[in-house]
């Protein structure tokens, strides 16, 4: 891993910083992104997020979750009926722009965003503790999407896949599980447009409900690994501004919003190719206009490694441990990510203790080991491989 602050490198879990008190721009327009040496407005104080007063001060997870609680989100839910089936995984589209903003994304317990060819991303959605009726535009499978199938033991729905993808998935211990538009039709996966190609539509209820009538095992699974506290942890650096880059064409900003307590998504609005500024805009959720945000982002750095040049195909590695950057409440944490083979992604400390997720909605950033890291004074991470 490159890292820009050499002081850096001396521990992996000490991060230096410098505060910033620079505002979330305005959401309804888009703006262009100052260079990361313009001199910082003067510091302010992130204020403290507000308290939720039965929320329980030691937590929920990593295990023995009460059955009301989500262990997605460490969240009590309206219909606990809801946890009583496999997580729903959903592969949704990012690119062409002109397929944002996208629907049902603001539903999901959890979204990855990881790196699938030629600069571009994908998103997984991740619904248990919600349903969505619309989610999409439903795109192609890869091959990370295979980790996310076996951690979260969800049923995958996805629009195809390249048939080295396809030969890998139908082989696996899971492929009962793979929902697809040719065999579980509407209402489970519909097209609003058949004469569009990023048209496709899934609805989560109907999804789980097609998996039951097909006879797929659909009952509450085992989610343990993730632990959550409202009250952020001690520590951290000011963190108002995560900006995430994969390529001048794909690349995305987090604002922290002290009045919600959450990060706000802002996306590419333009390619930044030839010296071309970076352009950003607040992302909604086209299902009811609302913005993007999450309650924790995660930049989780992987080994990527290349499957195939050409055409480009890339495996991730997603087992064992790793660093972890983890931003919440306004504040930047190191942390370490772990996967064990029968849980989901668990965040640790450096002494081996839990580190907490926010309870809400988190946003997992895959990024290479390799990546480009500063801090000058916002967080920035770049898209590197080896």
């Amino acid at each position: 891993m490159q890292i820009k602050k050499p002081i850096l490198l001396l521990i992996f879990f000490l991060v230096v910083a410098c505060q910033t008190g620079q505002q979330s721009p305005t959401p309804s327009s888009a703006e262009t992104v100052a260079p990361l040496d313009t001199p910082a407005p003067t510091p302010t104080e992130t204020p403290a997020p507000t308290a939720t007063p039965d929320y329980p001060v030691q937590g929920y997870g990593p295990r023995d979750f009460p059955p009301e609680i989500n262990p997605l989100t460490g969240l009590k839910v309206d219909n606990p009926a809801l946890l009583e089936r496999r997580p729903i995984i959903i592969k949704i589209s990012n690119l062409p722009r002109d397929v944002r903003p996208q629907w049902g994304l603001t539903a999901a317990d959890i979204v990855y965003e990881y790196y699938t060819e030629e600069g571009s991303t994908r998103f997984a959605g991740i619904y248990l503790g919600n349903d969505a009726e619309q989610v999409g535009p439903i795109r192609s499978a890869r091959f990370f999407d295979a980790n996310l199938v076996r951690m979260y033991k969800g049923l995958f729905a996805y629009g195809s896949a390249d048939r080295r993808v396809s030969n890998r998935l139908f082989s696996a211990e899971f492929a009962n599980r793979l929902i697809l538009e040719w065999e579980a039709g509407c209402p489970a996966m519909c097209r609003y447009d058949p004469n569009l190609y990023n048209s496709l539509i899934g609805n989560t209820a109907e999804i789980s409900a097609y998996a039951n009538r097909k006879g797929i095992a659909n009952s509450r699974q085992n989610l343990d690994g993730m632990f959550f506290q409202m009250s952020p942890p001690p520590g951290g650096e000011a963190a108002n501004s995560v900006y995430v880059w994969y390529s001048a064409v794909i690349y995305n900003r987090w604002d922290y919003d002290p009045a919600s307590g959450k990060y706000l998504r802002y996306a590419d609005a333009d390619n930044a190719l030839n010296g071309q500024p970076e352009k950003y805009e607040l992302l909604t959720d086209r299902t009811n206009n609302l913005p993007v945000a999450a309650d924790t982002v995660v930049v989780l750095l992987l080994n990527h490694t290349f499957y195939s040049v050409n055409p480009e195909m890339v495996e991730m590695e997603f087992s064992g441990s790793g660093p972890a950057y983890v931003f919440r409440d306004g504040r930047g944490y190191m942390a370490q990510w772990q996967v064990q083979a029968d849980k989901v992604v668990s965040l640790f400390n450096a002494d081996g203790t839990p580190f907490p997720f926010k309870p809400g909605q988190t946003w997992f950033e895959v990024m290479g080991k390799t990546s480009i890291i500063q801090q000058n004074p916002a967080w920035r991470f770049e898209m590197r491989f080896p």
